[in-house]
């Protein structure tokens, strides 16, 4: 069976390197696929743009979003997901700095899976990412891919 891909939304270099870093210290190996930001993440998901060849039908295991980001926020981006057919029951986990109880609570609204903000310490964020990883990659029973939902149709 083919690893799940990651998909990390992430604009800020220094935080997509770090929670690299830290996933692959903790031996999660699954394939990880950055969108700088939300517009990107989109396009991925979507198959438009640079991904007009992707099968739109595999998803990612897991979402990993951050809610401040350029062009299109975290936030939106989530509403999006949500709205789309293909993608409403993809797990998303908003993974920011953000301390605003209002960031948590539109995220929960608008249907977020998980909420972790990001350990400033290196060791603590390795060790939240090892256990974000292990839940979402290895225990959590995902939906069934778009693919399989689409072939059982009539």
């Amino acid at each position: 069976m083919k690893d799940k891909t990651i998909l990390l939304v992430e604009d800020n270099d220094d935080d997509a390197e770090l929670t690299e870093r830290a996933l692959r210290r903790s031996q999660i190996k699954n394939p990880l696929v950055r969108a700088e930001d939300g517009v990107v993440a989109l396009e991925y998901l979507h198959g438009e743009g640079a991904y007009a060849d992707r099968d739109i039908r595999e998803l990612p295991q897991v979402v990993l979003l951050d809610l401040n980001m350029p062009r299109m926020g975290g936030l939106e981006v989530l509403k999006r997901i949500r709205a789309h057919p293909v993608t409403e029951l993809l797990p998303v986990v908003i993974l920011t700095t953000s301390k605003e109880e209002k960031d948590l609570v539109q995220a929960y609204r608008n249907h977020a899976n998980s909420y972790m903000q990001k350990p400033v310490d290196f060791l603590e964020f390795t060790e939240a990412m090892r256990t974000l990883g292990l839940y979402w990659i290895l225990v959590n029973a995902s939906p069934p891919d778009h693919k399989k939902l689409t072939d059982d149709k009539p």
